[in-house]
């Protein structure tokens, strides 16, 4: 037994070995197609699957809405598509002692900004890791850092807000199931493996104490495989909502092919589906309403290309063409978007392809 008057022998925490900062792997997820270092700053990588799927679905505002009326759901489903397979997720809270009171929280918008942030640093020279014996996939970061990322972005968050978030992804788990005609696959883990710190002094006391971060398998899968693709994670995070994040990531992820004259069409139900975003929306009105805010930011954005129509005799200019889908009483029971991508989209687009198809040639 351990004398009362010496603490326990603490647990120290071994970093990566180097050759985890050098391997092949992680030189790949690190390089991008790009002609200046400043062109560079704004790259990061998508992971197509990961990101199309609806993670981060509960606001904080939300869940405060859902304890007071005592609705507060112990297990979120959402139910998703992804390449004809049909995905069920089912995510629990993590749990985070506060102030004596223990409160439950699910990943929301703070959490998917964090995640966003640290897989940019992650393409940092000497701070994304990969240990192929585990397999495992890191980031090494300080706090310090992971603040002026997100502030750089447009994203300030406090020292506190910071760790509670990394807390969170830490201790909220997710199931993930998936069904095809021919396989089923079953994956459970939280959404980051491993958080650990490792510090000299108290870790409130330290902002550059050293953090380390493993992210979700499925994405190490992807690192391994690689399965993914460059984008430009400055215009992503510059973006006033959280689901016109999630739409411009979901186009990078399946509007692969954008071109001059290319078009991509995408229904109200699906976006409700995957996103998982428009669930807190009393009515479709309001929701159809946030989805076309959404689209006409992307449009702003120089993300897509808007139309010039004919409506009622006169020439509008509109960002997106919508038609409507009427039940038996006239009621909009769905809306196909149908979407036109802009010279600056269909450009990082091919750039991307020419990248992933360099990147598997090596």
């Amino acid at each position: 037994m351990t004398s009362p008057d010496k603490p326990e022998k603490e647990i120290k925490f071994e970093p990566p070995d180097q050759n985890a900062y050098i391997c092949k792997q992680i030189d790949l997820f690190q390089t991008f197609l790009c002609n200046r270092d400043e062109q560079r700053e704004k790259l990061s990588n998508a992971i197509p699957l990961w990101d199309c799927l609806p993670l981060y679905s509960v606001s904080r505002q939300w869940a405060h809405k859902m304890r007071k009326e005592g609705n507060f759901p112990q297990l979120l489903i959402r139910d998703s598509l992804y390449k004809g397979s049909k995905i069920r997720i089912e995510i629990q809270p993590a749990r985070i002692l506060e102030n004596g009171v223990v409160t439950e929280y699910y990943p929301g918008a703070n959490e998917e900004l964090i995640e966003a942030a640290l897989r940019k640093i992650a393409t940092i020279q000497n701070h994304g890791y990969y240990d192929e014996s585990t397999p495992r996939y890191g980031v090494n970061f300080s706090i310090y850092q992971l603040r002026k990322e997100l502030k750089n972005r447009g994203h300030a968050r406090s020292y506190q807000e910071i760790v509670l978030s990394l807390r969170i992804l830490a201790r909220s788990s997710i199931e993930i199931t998936a069904n095809n005609n021919k396989t089923k696959i079953y994956d459970v883990s939280n959404y980051f493996s491993r958080l650990s710190s490792v510090s000299r002094f108290d870790i409130e006391e330290d902002p550059h104490a050293r953090w380390y971060v493993e992210f979700h398998p499925l994405i190490t899968k992807a690192l391994k495989a690689i399965d993914y693709r460059q984008f430009n994670y400055e215009l992503m995070m510059s973006h006033d909502t959280q689901l016109t994040r999630w739409l411009h990531k979901y186009l990078i992820a399946k509007f692969t092919y954008a071109g001059r004259g290319q078009k991509f069409e995408i229904r109200y139900s699906t976006i409700k589906r995957d996103s998982g975003l428009l669930e807190s929306f009393g009515n479709h009105r309001k929701a159809m309403q946030y989805v076309r805010k959404a689209l006409t930011e992307l449009a702003d954005k120089g993300i897509l290309e808007p139309k010039l129509l004919s409506i009622d005799g006169q020439e509008n200019l509109i960002p997106f063409e919508e038609a409507k889908i009427l039940g038996e009483r006239g009621q909009t029971e769905d809306v196909i978007y149908t979407l036109y991508p802009a010279g600056k989209f269909s450009s990082e687009s091919k750039q991307a392809n020419a990248n992933l198809n360099r990147l598997l040639e090596k």
